[in-house]
């Protein structure tokens, strides 16, 4: 997958519809969020987020796509996305995705941390 294609995917799982989102991510997947319980994994992560108002907009900045191995990408970014009514939301994020076949990609992980609150 080049990169062009690793942050449309990426994109699409911020503002994609809850059934796009269950398609993306794998069975077995670990996630990490700034809300209790703060990890999912597998079938609870998927409903976590499905349940979870799209975004309507979201842009990255300060990307990093690395392949370890072939059939793995592990990508890193800022996230600055907004929804109407919701406010905007700003995250570190990681997510990992690994090849199930040619062109068919699954999410494995995926964590965000919110920046501390100036005090």
């Amino acid at each position: 997958m080049d990169d062009d294609r690793v942050w449309a995917f990426e994109k699409s799982l911020w503002t994609g519809d809850a059934d796009h989102y269950r398609e993306s991510i794998d069975a077995s997947c670990v996630m990490v969020v700034p809300q209790p319980p703060f990890v999912l994994e597998s079938d609870a992560a998927v409903q976590a987020v499905s349940d979870t108002p799209r975004w309507d907009s979201v842009s990255f900045s300060d990307g990093h796509i690395v392949r370890p191995q072939e059939g793995l990408i592990v990508i890193g970014y800022k996230a600055q996305a907004t929804r109407e009514g919701g406010g905007d939301y700003v995250a570190w994020c990681t997510s990992t995705y690994r090849r199930l076949e040619h062109e068919v990609w699954k999410v494995v992980q995926h964590q965000q941390t919110v920046p501390p609150v100036a005090g």
